[in-house]
C-alpha cells in the first residue's frame, strides 16, 4: 500500500514520532499485538497502521468491537455458527476470524471479552484452531491485533483476563501517548479538523484561530485525547463567525451559558451613542437632513463594530439587525473592505 494511503496520525511531537518508529518496527512481524491507550488515542487507527505496512497489507482487515456484543453473540460473531446450533440459525455462518483468514483481526476493548471467549481466542491464536457455535472446527491463519484502555496486567492477575492469553498477545505492546503529553501537536491539529470543517460548511476560506482560543485549546487537559479535540473544534468552528477567526472555544457542549451570566460574558454591550448624540470623537456633522442622517448612521455602526472587536454577526445582534442586513449597511458606508472588515 503506498505510504500516502496509509491511516494518518497527524503531529510531529518527540512522543508522536517515536510511537511510530514503534509502529513501522513491529508491523512487518507475524504476531499479534496489543495497543494501549486512553479512549481517543487513535488506537483503532494504530491498528489498520499494523496491517497496511505488514505483508499482509492486500489480505482482509477484520474489525470487531468486543464490548459492542453479549457473551454468546461475541461468540458467534468471532467464531461462526452451524446450521441449528441456535434458534435462527438456518444455515452456517463463518465468523470474524474466517473472514479475517490470511489477513488481520482486530478486537478493540479485548478487556471485556468472557473467560469462555477468552479461552478459545487462546487456541485460535496458539494453534490457528477455531471452533464454531454447534461443533464444528476449522484452521485459519489470522494476525490478532488487541486494543484496550484497560490495565490488563492487573485484570490478570485479579484472575479477570487470562493471564496465557495475555502472555500470547503481548509479543509487543505499543503504548500511545494522550494528548496532554503531545502538546505542540495540538494547534495543527486543531488547524486540520477546523480546515475539514469548513469545508463541510462550504465556507471559501478558514480565518484561524485567535490567540486566546489557541491558549485554550493548548491549555485544556483534553481526557477525549484527539476525538475531543476534533469534537470541540469542529463545534467552535460551526458557531464561530464565517468571515472572522475563532474566537471561543466550546469544551463543553452541555454548559448551560444562560444560567450563569456568561453569554453576556461574551458579548458585552458596545459603547453604542444614544439617538439624541453622536459619537464624542466624531465631529458635529455637516450638510442637510440626509447627509447627517447618513453621518450618524456611519458612527453607529462604527462605534458598534469596535465594541464587538468587529465581529460582525455579534454587531448585528446588538443593534437588532439580521447579519446581511448589517452586511448592506456597512456596504452602504464603506465600512467593509478595511480593518473593519475582520
Amino acid at each position: 500500500m503506498p505510504q500516502a494511503s496509509l491511516p494518518p496520525l497527524l503531529g510531529e511531537s518527540p512522543a508522536l514520532l517515536a510511537t511510530l518508529a514503534h509502529v513501522s518496527r513491529v508491523a512487518p512481524l507475524e504476531r499479534p499485538v496489543l495497543v494501549i491507550g486512553e479512549r481517543g488515542t487513535g488506537k483503532e487507527l494504530v491498528a489498520a497502521r499494523l496491517h497496511y505496512l505488514s505483508r499482509r497489507w492486500d489480505r482482509p482487515f477484520v474489525k470487531v468491537n468486543c464490548a459492542a456484543l453479549a457473551e454468546t453473540l461475541l461468540d458467534s460473531e468471532l467464531f461462526g455458527h452451524e446450521a441449528g446450533a441456535f434458534t435462527g440459525a438456518v444455515r452456517r455462518r463463518a465468523g470474524r476470524l474466517e473472514q479475517a483468514d490470511s489477513g488481520t483481526l482486530f478486537l478493540d476493548e479485548i478487556a471485556t471479552a468472557s473467560t469462555a471467549v477468552q479461552e478459545k481466542l487462546l487456541r485460535a491464536v496458539e494453534y490457528g484452531e477455531i471452533e464454531r457455535v454447534g461443533g464444528r472446527t476449522a484452521t485459519v491463519d489470522v494476525r490478532v491485533i488487541g486494543a484496550t484502555n484497560a490495565d490488563l496486567p492487573a485484570l490478570a492477575e485479579r484472575g479477570d483476563f487470562r493471564a496465557d492469553l495475555l502472555d500470547r498477545l503481548a509479543f509487543d505492546v505499543i503504548n500511545l501517548p494522550p494528548l496532554r503529553a503531545r502538546p505542540e501537536d495540538i494547534p495543527p491539529l486543531a488547524e486540520h479538523f477546523a480546515l475539514g470543517m469548513a469545508r463541510e460548511l462550504e465556507r471559501p476560506f478558514f480565518a484561524g484561530f485567535t490567540p486566546r482560543a489557541l491558549d485554550e485549546l493548548r491549555g485544556h487537559r483534553w481526557p477525549g485525547n484527539v476525538r475531543e479535540l476534533r469534537n470541540a473544534v469542529e463545534r467552535s468552528v460551526a458557531a464561530s463567525d464565517p468571515e472572522g477567526p475563532v474566537e471561543t472555544i466550546i469544551l463543553d457542549p452541555f454548559a448551560r451559558r444562560w444560567a450563569d451570566g456568561s453569554l453576556a460574558a461574551e458579548a458585552p454591550a458596545p459603547d453604542i451613542p444614544a439617538p439624541d448624540r453622536l459619537p464624542p470623537e466624531d465631529p458635529v456633522p455637516q450638510g442637510d437632513f440626509l447627509e447627517r442622517v447618513a453621518s450618524y448612521e456611519a458612527g453607529l455602526l462604527r462605534a458598534a463594530l469596535e465594541g464587538h472587536r468587529f465581529n460582525q454577526r455579534r454587531t448585528a445582534e446588538a443593534l437588532g439587525l439580521g447579519y446581511h442586513q448589517l452586511r448592506g449597511y456597512l456596504k452602504k458606508h464603506g465600512l467593509i473592505g478595511g480593518p473593519q472588515d475582520g
